[in-house]
């Protein structure tokens, strides 16, 4: 049987500083496991927790310089894994809201489409029901956006008349509609 020799934190952390990097491998082999459980009871999921330890190491080994008393190596550590465990479930949460806001944003979106189609094909019908003297002058009016007096000329018929005919096809449609 090999004979191992047990340091404590505070050793390996001042080891580590002076040069020694066995000294960060048996802190690694020590603590990676603790770690990543404490992970896991916030993240509930193991891949996660491993991502989330390793993310932790990354911090502890470039800050363990500002580390004013080894001792605490343990506790300062553990509060690092903690942070990043919560900085990673708020994230997750962040992006739950988005997606939701997304999901929303597209639903109300369809719906506003649908109540836009509907709209259009109640417009059709009715337009459709219309006597072809009304049909004519909507389509001339709205559609190819021409001008009274130009409608006039084309059908053949005094501006009053197309006046007319544009008001009682807009009142038929009113109707028809509601």
């Amino acid at each position: 049987m090999k004979n191992k020799i047990l340091h404590t934190d505070k050793e390996l952390v001042q080891m580590y500083l002076k040069g020694d990097k066995k000294a960060l491998m048996i802190l690694v082999k020590k603590w990676h496991q603790p770690f990543c459980k404490i992970a896991f009871s916030y993240v509930n999921s193991s891949v996660v927790a491993k991502d989330i330890a390793q993310e932790s190491w990354v911090v502890i080994i470039n800050k363990l310089k500002t580390l004013e008393d080894a001792n605490k190596f343990k506790s300062w550590a553990i509060q690092i894994v903690k942070r990043k465990a919560l900085d990673y479930l708020r994230k997750k949460q962040r992006q739950t809201k988005h997606i939701t806001f997304y999901k929303e944003d597209v639903e109300i979106e369809e719906e506003f489409q649908e109540s836009i189609n509907d709209k259009k094909d109640k417009l059709s019908k009715a337009i459709k029901e219309l006597t072809i003297a009304h049909q004519q002058v909507i389509r001339l009016f709205y559609v190819e956006e021409r001008s009274l007096t130009e409608i006039s000329e084309l059908l053949k018929v005094s501006v009053g008349t197309v006046k007319s005919r544009l008001f009682h096809a807009r009142e038929k449609l009113k109707n028809t509609i509601k």
